[in-house]
C-alpha cells in the first residue's frame, strides 16, 4: 500500500508554494526547499540577478553542478540522484503552477 500524499507548505524568497509530497518525503523536501531558499538569496544578494525566474535558473545550475561534480568523485548511489531529482522535478513543477 502506498503511501497518502499530504499538502505541504514551502516558502522560497518570500512566496508560499504549495508541495504534494509522501510523509517519507517531508523532511527531505522542507531540506531542499531551504537550501534552495538560502542559494537563490545568496545570488539576488550577492550577484545583484533581478527576476526570481532568473534566480532560480542560476540556482538550479550550481546545485546539477555540484552533483554532478559528487556524483563523478563519489560515485555516490542512483538512489540517492533518483530522489533528488524527483524532488527537483516537484518543485519545478509547482514553481510553474504559482
Amino acid at each position: 500500500m502506498s503511501s497518502p500524499i499530504n499538502q505541504e507548505q514551502i516558502y522560497i524568497l518570500d512566496k508560499s508554494y504549495t508541495i504534494a509530497c509522501t510523509p517519507e518525503e517531508r523532511l527531505a523536501l522542507l531540506e531542499s526547499a531551504a537550501m534552495l531558499d538560502d542559494r537563490m538569496r545568496h545570488i539576488r544578494d550577492t550577484d545583484k540577478i533581478v527576476g526570481t525566474e532568473r534566480i532560480a535558473v542560476i540556482a538550479a545550475l550550481n546545485i546539477a553542478h555540484e552533483l554532478l561534480l559528487e556524483r563523478r568523485s563519489s560515485g555516490s548511489s542512483p538512489e540517492v540522484a533518483e530522489a533528488i531529482v524527483k524532488l527537483s522535478k516537484k518543485i519545478e513543477k509547482e514553481l510553474k503552477q504559482n
